[in-house]
């Protein structure tokens, strides 16, 4: 703890700083966000394999599903998650720390609530309820970087992981760590959230409950769950490392 806690001005870039801390925050994160991801997925796939109904939403009503968009929706979200993810970590170790430990447990949580709503698809048939798959040679899809990315296996397997949405939840997590920050960051971490707000409404990826849902639970996981790692971890609380 003691590398961590010296010369917290440095930042990348500036005589001294200690580019060995700075990757090993970043594998730590990278494993530790990846494992919560491929548990979250194991009750979400399970989750798909039951019939569920599409419900009506008044708002999605209203708004025009765009093809285009839905089809490139991750691709977007990604570009919304990683790099301000990684502005975090360049910007504050600590603060990064608590972002990938919440995003963590956020991901967990939606693990839990997805099959105990039990929402159908908000656009298309429930083709998983139709035609089931096996359950663990299509987690493993979904956990292979390569297929994740590049393939559409999300697009595939992952058609009811409703309640709640995890593009609003990143994101709107992400500002909420940035606000800390200070200065412009925390303006354009907000415009990235609500760009991602409108790529979900457009493609009809998610009900308007999950929206507000996420929100909700973000804010109340961030809330507590910031407070409690300051004050249960000193070495995490404070100014930028």
């Amino acid at each position: 703890m003691n590398q961590l806690t010296r010369m917290p001005s440095l930042r990348p870039g500036t005589a001294g700083y200690p580019w060995r801390v700075f990757f090993a925050f970043l594998g730590a994160a990278i494993v530790f966000r990846y494992l919560c991801h491929s548990l979250m997925l194991i009750p979400v796939l399970l989750n798909e394999l039951r019939p569920a109904p599409t419900v009506p939403d008044l708002l999605l009503g209203l708004v025009p599903r765009l093809d285009w968009l839905a089809h490139i929706n991750y691709y977007l979200w990604i570009a919304c998650y990683f790099p301000p993810a990684l502005y975090l970590l360049w910007r504050d170790r600590r603060l990064f720390a608590r972002f990938i430990i919440i995003d963590g447990a956020i991901s967990l949580t939606r693990g839990l609530m997805i099959p105990l709503t039990g929402l159908g698809p908000p656009f298309g048939a429930d083709i998983n309820a139709l035609r089931p798959f096996s359950l663990w040679p299509t987690w493993w899809k979904l956990v292979d970087p390569y297929r994740a990315l590049f393939g559409d296996a999300a697009g595939i397997y992952l058609t009811k992981d409703m309640f709640f949405s995890g593009h609003i939840a990143t994101t709107f997590l992400l500002y909420l760590f940035s606000r800390q920050l200070g200065g412009r960051a925390s303006r354009v971490f907000l415009a990235l959230q609500l760009f991602s707000l409108l790529v979900v409404f457009f493609s009809h990826l998610h009900y308007t409950i999950d929206v507000i849902g996420a929100y909700a639970v973000t804010f109340a996981m961030f809330t507590l769950g910031d407070r409690w790692l300051r004050r249960r971890f000193p070495g995490l609380a404070g100014p930028g490392l």
